[in-house]
C-alpha cells in the first residue's frame, strides 16, 4: 500500500516525516535538557513541515487547507529568519 504511491506523493511523505522527526528531536532536546538555544532552527524545520503539509493538500484539492499551512510556513519561516539574524 505504501509504496503504490507515485513519485511525487512518496517523495513529500518521505520530506514530511523527516522534517517531523527532525522538529521532533530538537523539541524534545530543548524541554528536555531546558536549553532552547536550538529553537530557531526547530521553528525553520517546522515551517518545512507545514510547507509539505501544504503541498499535499493542494495536490488532494483542498485550497483553503493548503493556504492556511502554507501561511503558517511563512510565518514560521519568517521567525526562524528572524531569530537567525538577531542572535
Amino acid at each position: 500500500m505504501f509504496f503504490k504511491l507515485k513519485g511525487n506523493d512518496f517523495l513529500l511523505k518521505i520530506l514530511r516525516f523527516i522534517f517531523t522527526v527532525i522538529t521532533f528531536l530538537f523539541a524534545s532536546y530543548g524541554v528536555i535538557t531546558k536549553d532552547f538555544k536550538f529553537g530557531d532552527i526547530m521553528l525553520f524545520f517546522l515551517g518545512l513541515s507545514m510547507l509539505i503539509m501544504g503541498l499535499e493538500e493542494f495536490k488532494k484539492g483542498h485550497k483553503g487547507m493548503g493556504c492556511l499551512l502554507l501561511a503558517v510556513f511563512l510565518f514560521s519561516f519568517y521567525v526562524s529568519i528572524e531569530g537567525f539574524l538577531l542572535s
